[in-house]
């Protein structure tokens, strides 16, 4: 979902009443990095985790992907 430039923490509708809180975040490694927003209830570990198991998913599942 596209987010303006600069924004710390977004709020996204939940269910019918509610909202979701998101905080931005700075993934670095070496010269890299990648800005994300993580759900308020998870640690940026718990993301990290995540994210790899879901790049692992999307491998073995894409056309011509190990199994």
């Amino acid at each position: 979902m596209p987010v303006a430039d600069g924004m710390g923490a977004v709020q996204l509708p939940a269910g019918v009443t509610g909202k979701d809180n998101y905080i931005r975040e700075t993934l670095t490694v070496g010269d890299a990095s990648i800005t994300v927003f993580r759900h308020e209830s998870l640690a940026a570990a718990q993301v990290i985790d995540r994210m790899v198991e879901h790049y692992k998913a999307w491998c073995v599942n894409m056309p011509g992907g190990r199994r």
